[in-house]
């Protein structure tokens, strides 16, 4: 289980906005993820609409000493907030934890010892610390093999940055482990030059710490805190929504993309868009974690091509790109169904041969199938096609045939939705 502390003493820089949604896009990818909340203050309970009033235990049980009482274990005080995503909920009798042990022997050990016992049935804690530094932080840090500190882009933030970088190295020494310190800016807005002027201060003056990902100002991550949802939840099109799944993916980021070699030899149309779909395929699996897709070699219903070259949602305009530039976009549609992106507009293509009326429903128009009905096209016998302008972003969406919800046959990137059946997901770019 890598654990990672999320740390700042200075209040109202994204720390717990970045736990929870940084632990919500790891088990988006497929990681089993552990959000763990040591701020007495419970807004990771908060932000996850987890009624306080329910809590009974929290993480000050799993602290305990014997001789304070009944300890609880992690796994019996966690809740599942979605698939592979648990919290581990505080609220303000963590508080007290200070008083309680201080002078005690092992008080700095008290959450890596809480830990332990769970480290296998996890792949990633995520920890959010309160905004102080004082015992409770020094525990985090002592459990945890890397740090996060997320940085605001504002005048004051850089300021205290630098004494807050030698508080942490001096607790690192003391801690006598190894821990890897990484900065993150959060709350930028590229839009004001003090903004801009303190990332680039943060490359000049902490380049050895500065990580690759930015966190942008976006409203949606403040709307979704409000609505109790993680960002992966409730608006997975957003610019908050990629800037932590661009997070997560840094953070995994020591495993290489292993994709198909490339074959030197000159080959044939078909076998190079075979060749250039496996690659894809095997990227959009690395990016989105646990991807449905169709065996290489077969063959969509009345297509006659590899289905994995229609079968790739978010790659689609890459393989868009391949398709021989003197055919017609009829012709195309004729001979290569599916979700693709031509210019500014997203393409559906599809086809029901026997169909009366076939309409589209995502969250790109509501959920509100009449409003986007698909055109019957004249060159092929029952294809289907609709164009829409999409801002980037990933959408959900299924087809509606004479009243009948139905998946897209030739999209095989699905998730479950509420109702246990699947929706077709799309990525653009």
């Amino acid at each position: 289980m890598r654990t990672v502390a999320i740390i700042n003493q200075k209040g109202g820089c994204g720390k717990t906005t970045t736990s929870i949604n940084l632990a919500a896009c790891l088990a988006r990818l497929g990681h089993k993820t552990l959000l763990v909340d040591m701020d007495p203050q419970g807004h990771c309970g908060t932000g996850l609409a987890v009624p306080e009033e329910q809590i009974e235990r929290t993480m000050y049980d799993t602290l305990l000493e014997e001789r304070d009482g009944k300890v609880a274990r992690v796994s019996d005080i966690v809740w599942q907030i979605a698939s592979d995503f648990d919290l581990a909920p505080s609220n303000l009798k963590l508080a007290a934890f200070e008083q309680v042990f201080s002078g005690r022997p092992g008080r700095e050990d008290r959450l890596t010892i809480a830990l332990a016992p769970v480290k296998k049935n996890y792949e990633w804690c995520i920890i959010d610390c309160p905004p102080s530094v004082g015992l409770i932080t020094f525990n985090a840090l002592k459990a945890a093999d890397e740090v996060i500190v997320p940085v605001e882009t504002g005048y004051f933030s850089l300021h205290g940055l630098g004494k807050m970088m030698e508080t942490l190295e001096v607790l690192k020494d003391k801690c006598n482990k190894q821990v890897v310190i990484r900065v993150l800016p959060t709350l930028y807005d590229t839009r004001t030059k003090l903004a801009r002027e303190v990332l680039s201060e943060l490359r000049a003056k902490f380049r050895e710490y500065l990580m690759e990902s930015t966190v942008n100002f976006n409203t949606k991550l403040k709307e979704a805190a409000s609505f109790g949802q993680p960002i992966t939840e409730y608006d997975p099109g957003s610019r908050g929504y990629k800037d932590f799944v661009d997070l997560a993916r840094e953070l995994m980021g020591a495993r290489p993309i292993e994709v198909e070699p490339v074959i030197s030899e000159k080959m044939s149309r078909p076998a190079e868009l075979v060749q250039r779909a496996k690659q894809l395929s095997q990227l959009a699996n690395f990016q989105f974690g646990r991807t449905v897709t169709t065996p290489l070699g077969a063959s969509q219903p009345g297509t006659g091509i590899p289905s994995t070259a229609v079968a790739t949602a978010p790659a689609a305009s890459s393989i868009a790109t391949l398709a021989a530039p003197a055919k017609t976009t009829a012709q195309k549609i004729d001979e290569f169904y599916g979700v693709k992106q031509l210019g500014d507009e997203v393409m559906f293509s599809v086809r029901f041969e026997t169909a009366n009326r076939v309409l589209i429903a995502g969250d790109f128009n509501n959920w509100t199938p009449e409003s986007t009905p698909m055109v019957r096209t004249q060159t092929g016998r029952g294809a289907w096609t609709m164009s829409l302008p999409l801002r980037p972003g990933r959408y959900r969406y299924r087809f509606i045939v004479d009243g009948k919800w139905v998946t897209d046959p030739n999209n095989k990137y699905v998730e479950a939705n509420q109702f246990g059946e699947l929706n077709n997901i799309v990525e653009v770019k």
